[in-house]
């Protein structure tokens, strides 16, 4: 029987305890939603306690009763201060070391665990909270390809969408609309919608700039659904596109091509990014790729995994992460290309599958 995500959390932490703790928005973690199974509700001021002897506990306020029913572990639902701290209490037990994720957990949270644990060692679990979440389960792949199914429908209807003198912002309203039709309960992040010279900015935000021949149109988007995310990036042009940037298009999908051919279980997570650098760089876009070729994908649209050329590391089977190359020339336009890959043992799977050819939309 395969360990539960709680067992593999509290393996990988080293301590007797380990306590995920939300406050309230925009303080929440998604390693709560992670451990409980949970795929609704706010669940502000709640926590997911694990220890070695006495398994998962989940602590809830009275608001969160009914959604809480459907989780996974023990749940405890409390109405008032000293009910919560009795609960949290309880769980922690006897811990003499207790783990939380200093990455995600404010101070005034940290200061109350401390106070609950009463004396205990409190060590940082966030590299061992990243790394057991890195490698998803069956559950967890399907909620992703599910996600990434809406997000590749939605770039097969880009060309559809695209006319001249339509604005960036009423591109990417369409795209976000259309995503929720298609069963997404929201945005994975906020839509890049970036035509022109706008799109050699990575993480342009959409204005009331309008589209016009020989624009170049670059879509960064992605499809939350059951609280996992996509992320996709196509690159198209209206009208005949300038030779440089329809070069660039050529370079970037060998780049990207190259890199996820480097994807495997074992292989160091920097060696994708060499593969699709050493393309561009030899190339005469040397100098123009700024960013790294990927990161880790899950709950949240930017994990633990960097595809970086100092990344540290090593893909594992189960992994889900991004393939995203660009070329971006200043005052002219960029080109980026991304696709959700799933890291195999024999090697990976794209989970988004919308064409990477050019398209010209005439």
């Amino acid at each position: 029987m395969e360990p539960t995500r709680a067992e593999r959390l509290i393996e990988a932490a080293g301590t007797d305890a380990v306590v995920i703790s939300n406050g309230t928005e925009p303080f929440l973690d998604s390693a709560f939603w992670y451990l409980t199974g949970l795929d609704s509700g706010t669940f502000e001021g709640s926590f997911a306690v694990v220890s070695r002897d006495r398994g998962l506990h989940v602590i809830v306020s009275k608001l969160e009763e009914e959604a809480a029913k459907r989780s996974r572990g023990e749940v405890t639902v409390y109405s008032t201060g000293r009910e919560r701290d009795d609960a949290v209490k309880k769980a922690i037990g006897s811990a003499g070391r207790i783990g939380i994720p200093f990455d995600s957990t404010v101070h005034s949270m940290f200061a109350y665990i401390s106070k609950m644990g009463e004396g205990a060692e409190i060590s940082n679990i966030s590299p061992a909270l990243g790394e057991v979440r890195s490698v998803k389960d069956r559950e967890e792949i399907s909620r992703i390809e599910a996600a990434c199914a809406i997000s590749s429908k939605v770039a097969s209807e880009i060309p559809g969408m695209l006319r001249e003198k339509i604005s960036e912002e009423e591109a990417a309203a369409r795209m976000d609309s259309r995503m929720r039709e298609l069963g997404a309960s929201g945005n994975a992040f906020e839509t890049i919608a970036a035509f022109g010279p706008a799109s050699a900015e990575p993480h342009h935000r959409p204005t009331g700039y309008r589209l016009k021949k020989g624009d170049v149109a670059l879509f960064d988007f992605g499809a939350k659904r059951n609280m996992y995310c996509s992320d996709l990036t196509r690159t198209v042009f209206l009208g005949d596109p300038d030779p440089r940037l329809l070069r660039a298009y050529e370079v970037v999908l060998e780049a990207q091509r190259a890199g996820i051919e480097a994807i495997k279980d074992g292989v160091q997570a920097k060696e994708p990014d060499a593969a699709a650098r050493d393309v561009i760089e030899a190339s005469e876009f040397r100098g123009m790729f700024i960013h790294s070729f990927g990161h880790g994908i899950g709950m949240d649209v930017h994990e633990p995994i960097s595809l970086s050329p100092r990344s540290e590391n090593v893909l594992k089977a189960g992994n889900v992460v991004s393939a995203e190359p660009g070329v971006y020339i200043s005052g002219v336009g960029g080109i980026r290309i991304e696709d959700t890959v799933l890291v195999t043992e024999n090697g990976c799977r794209r989970l988004t599958d919308f064409d990477r050819n050019v398209t010209i939309i005439r």
